[in-house]
């Protein structure tokens, strides 16, 4: 396929992928703050658990709207998958948010689901830079 055909697609990646990282962040906001409320025994805010679901379900949302982004636009230009480390970091990034999504439904019903969250999201941290930088790479073989 041609490649300005695909211009709009890589447009939505790239708003989709500011959009996650700053989902990411207002998740870290809220669950640090979930997490201080909950160790000093105090009340939750209203509507703040609520916040940090909608906020989670968004960003899962986000990247496996960006995981068929790049299928679709590799497989497209391409013709195949796998021409750099980006494959990885994204398919990385998308197993640690749903590994984080399905450990934050289960707190409350199994004992390790809370620390599996924290620790899973720490690490989606390295991993969202890491698709990052894997990302800007591709980006720059597009640019004129």
């Amino acid at each position: 396929m041609d490649l300005p055909s695909f211009l709009w697609l890589w447009k939505i990646a790239a708003w989709s992928m500011g959009l996650a990282i700053a989902a990411y962040f207002l998740l870290a906001i809220a669950g640090i703050s979930l997490r201080v409320l909950r160790l000093k025994r105090m009340p939750y805010p209203r509507g703040l658990r609520e916040f940090h679901l909608a906020i989670g379900g968004i960003l899962v949302c986000l990247v496996l709207l960006l995981l068929s982004i790049g299928i679709i636009g590799t497989l497209g230009y391409y013709g195949n998958l796998g021409h750099s480390p980006h494959l990885v970091a994204g398919i990385l990034v998308v197993v640690l948010v749903l590994v984080s999504a399905g450990s934050a439904l289960t707190i409350g019903k199994w004992d390790k689901a809370r620390s599996l969250h924290l620790l899973t999201n720490i690490i989606l941290f390295f991993g969202f830079l890491f698709v990052s930088f894997s990302g800007w790479t591709i980006v720059q073989k597009y640019l004129p």
